[in-house]
């Protein structure tokens, strides 16, 4: 049965996912808690500002990883796709609300790119749209949004001709939604006028 494996790496999966690799790069590399500069956010867009490009492409990478590693394990143990679901999901949940820092965390842009990665490589696709939105208007936070509800408009899309599991289509709506809901304080930011662009230093 997939039960026991299903719910044993779940909870693994949270646990990669809570790792908030932002946090311990900076304190162990330049002895700076991430969360008391800049944007007080605990992932690459921060430690960008913060720590430095170099510390911040590593971050990226780990928080990517930690999202792809569990859910390419879970298929590669042949669970059924909803459990499949279930893994790519609580790496989101468990960056976004980690433990270790009083279950606060960051946006699961990073983490939720990688798990989704792992059920889908083609959505990695979207990567140059994000890129362009940054481009344009230096608002890293408007390209993750646009970015993660694109991505799930089209895979909704794809899922009613069924080209997309449905279960995909659950765990990447659901993880749209973290992204979307950690993002509201940049939403209102974005609405009033006041979200920092890339580029700006750190206060």
């Amino acid at each position: 049965m997939d039960v026991p494996r299903g719910l044993a790496l779940v909870l693994a999966a949270y646990g990669s996912g809570s790792v908030p690799w932002g946090v311990v790069l900076g304190k162990v590399l330049l002895r700076t808690d991430l969360r008391r500069h800049g944007s007080g956010g605990t992932g690459a867009t921060n430690a960008m500002r913060v720590l430095g490009w170099r510390i911040s492409v590593l971050v990226f990478v780990l928080d990517f990883l930690k999202g792809f590693g569990p859910v390419l394990l879970a298929r590669g143990l042949n669970l059924d796709g909803w459990w499949v679901a279930a893994v790519a999901t609580a790496t989101v949940f468990g960056h976004c609300w980690s433990p270790w820092i009083g279950f606060r965390g960051g946006k699961g842009m990073a983490t939720g790119a990688g798990a989704a990665a792992g059920l889908l490589p083609w959505v990695l696709m979207i990567f140059p749209v994000m890129l362009a939105v940054v481009l344009v208007t230096r608002y890293v936070s408007l390209a993750s949004i646009v970015g993660s509800v694109t991505v799930c408009g089209v895979l909704v899309v794809l899922g009613l001709f069924d080209q997309v599991a449905w279960s995909v289509i659950a765990a990447i709506g659901m993880m749209t939604a973290i992204i979307v809901l950690q993002h509201r304080g940049n939403i209102a930011r974005l609405v009033r006028g006041t979200e920092r662009r890339f580029g700006e230093p750190a206060t």
